[in-house]
């Protein structure tokens, strides 16, 4: 399965090296193959010591080491249990039922719906182990579940306090040329129709009266970002396999270690929440405990930052499920005119939370409000989704929250305002091998994301008389700026301009002003651009591309796992 695994991808990586390559070709493209196979970011020495670049393999269902396989699964035939398509019945109340009779259960099962129609219009949660949701393919004549009304029809006691917050908050979307000055909804970045949860559990915090104390196995004090070691005050709580959290807090205020950590001094807007709120995390790393030699602790995945004496650092249980995964099927939403940003009402189809090692594959979505939103999940694979209609969306699949986790072949073929979007507390998540067919930004989306990767990324842009696009350009309000923290990276973005090919002149690629230590690698166009990006961003290689890695989450990986 190992084998499988990293022949798909290095497979799938040779066949889009050649065609791009004759893609360039036919189109007379500025786009070379430089002369070194390697950047200098993985091959020099000294740019290698210089300019830290985070081990992006490890993103991906059970780090990217093997495909989920349901082959130990029982099959159940959900027509079975009177859910059948096409006869024009809700569905909803059947299946939720089925869920109930299997929930006391942890037996890997599969529940395989037919091809044709299925009406869907409650929340369906999945808050069990061991549980796929499968159809019988995404296209045509595969399987279709229709959402005819949007999730402000449905009751979600779980994003109350969300509800709460946004209202003590008072936030309002104000468009006066639009006449619109609405309240924002619960639904703009969070829920969905199929909703992965452990019941009963806050996934995110929002307000203070709802804190509890919080949870600690050990104390590290000691620790290098990118080793895979920790130093802890004890290990008697501790157990080898056991999924853990690591949490960075901040209670010293503007000057705390965990800020220079994140921003290296390079900017001078760093919003009032990285230390508002002493028992809010600033960064997260769920891993698993792979070695313990007294209080030596080793871990899975490489540490997200450095850990040393004035950080406050908690070592922390992890409540999640595992082994969800959703598979070969359509989601339909019926077309709705966008009200406007932030007061989306909820046509909204798959949220992930609370999971560990589950995945997406296969799946269309059409005409939602966000495809697949996020919120505290890790080691997650969503490969081959794409995303269409009409509606003008708020999110494709978007990564919030989130630690390890692959979006790969994502095709974003409707208008979308983040279409590929890192966002609140998203870390070491990787899009690979992903397109944007319509205005597209790479969104950075403040919140402390950090360390995250835009990898073999294909847009089409139109360009204005300026010939320069923000392509980069970062969103989030202002309490959680910058846009992103360091280390974030852009590795071989292929920029298929729609117009301006009478001008040799080269387009300006920009909109990131705020976001410290980019590595942006290999920015390439059909036309010769130039890129701006800072404070301190280690720019290689632009209208060039490396043979030897096109993908570097697919270099990385192939380097580790040939190692191990």
């Amino acid at each position: 399965m190992l084998k499988l695994h990293l022949t798909k991808h290095l497979f799938a990586g040779t066949m889009a090296l050649s065609l791009a390559a004759m893609t360039a070709s036919a189109a007379q493209a500025t786009v070379q193959a430089i002369g070194a196979a390697l950047p200098d970011i993985l091959s020099n020495e000294k740019v290698m010591k210089d300019k830290f670049l985070p081990d992006y393999s490890f993103a991906g269902y059970a780090n990217s080491e093997k495909a989920p396989s349901t082959q130990d699964f029982t099959v159940i035939n959900v027509a079975d249990h009177g859910i059948f398509a096409n006869d024009g019945l809700d569905d909803s109340q059947a299946l939720l039922t089925l869920l109930d009779n299997l929930r006391e259960s942890d037996e890997p099962t599969v529940l395989q719906f037919s091809k044709g129609r299925y009406i869907i219009s409650s929340i369906i949660y999945f808050d069990r182990n061991n549980l796929v949701v499968r159809g019988e393919g995404s296209g045509a004549s595969g399987t279709e579940f229709y959402f005819p009304r949007p999730l402000i029809y449905t009751e979600a006691p779980e994003l109350k306090e969300l509800k709460e917050y946004l209202v003590s908050l008072n936030k309002i979307q104000k468009e006066k040329k639009n006449n619109i000055y609405l309240p924002f909804t619960e639904w703009a970045w969070s829920g969905g129709y199929f909703w992965t949860r452990i019941k009963d559990l806050r996934v995110k915090k929002y307000l203070d009266k709802y804190d509890v104390p919080i949870r600690t196995l050990a104390t590290p004090s000691k620790g290098t970002q990118g080793g895979f070691i920790l130093t802890v005050d004890t290990s008697d709580k501790l157990k080898v396999g056991e999924i853990i959290e690591l949490q960075w807090y901040n209670t010293k205020g503007e000057n705390a270690p965990i800020i220079n950590e994140l921003y290296h001094g390079l900017v001078d807007n760093v919003g009032s929440h990285h230390w508002r709120f002493a028992n809010l995390a600033l960064a997260r790393q769920q891993s698993e405990i792979v070695a313990i030699n007294g209080n030596q602790v080793e871990l899975k995945t490489p540490l997200l930052h450095n850990i040393h004496e004035g950080m406050e650092v908690n070592l922390a249980p992890w409540e999640h499920l595992s082994n969800i995964g959703f598979e070969h099927f359509t989601m339909t939403f019926p077309f709705a005119e966008r009200i406007a940003h932030h007061v989306e009402q909820g046509f909204n189809g798959i949220y992930l939370t609370r999971l560990y090692n589950g995945w997406v594959d296969d799946v269309k979505i059409t005409n939602a409000d966000s495809g697949i939103l996020t919120e505290e999940v890790a080691n997650i694979s969503i490969t081959d989704v794409v995303t269409d209609g009409e509606k003008f969306a708020h999110y494709s699949v978007q990564m919030g929250a989130v630690h390890n986790v692959l979006v790969e072949n994502l095709q974003v073929k409707n208008k979308v305002e983040h279409p590929l979007s890192f966002n609140t507390f998203a870390t070491k998540s990787v899009y690979l091998r992903s397109s944007i067919d319509i205005d597209p930004v790479l969104d950075q989306h403040s919140g402390v994301n950090q360390q995250n990767l835009f990898d073999m990324i294909s847009v089409n842009v139109t360009l204005d008389e300026n010939r320069q696009y923000p392509l980069f350009a970062g969103g989030g309000a202002s309490y959680w700026k910058p846009s992103h923290a360091a280390y974030n990276t852009f590795w071989n973005i292929n920029v298929r301009f729609q117009n301006g090919h009478a001008s040799a002149q080269s387009v300006l690629l920009n909109g990131m002003k705020d976001g410290p230590k980019a590595r942006v690698i290999s920015v390439n166009g059909n036309v010769p651009v130039h890129v701006e990006y800072g404070p301190d961003a280690y720019i290689e290689g632009t209208n060039w591309v490396y043979p030897e890695a096109e993908s570097l989450f697919e270099y990385q990986l192939k380097k580790r796992l040939s190692q191990e």
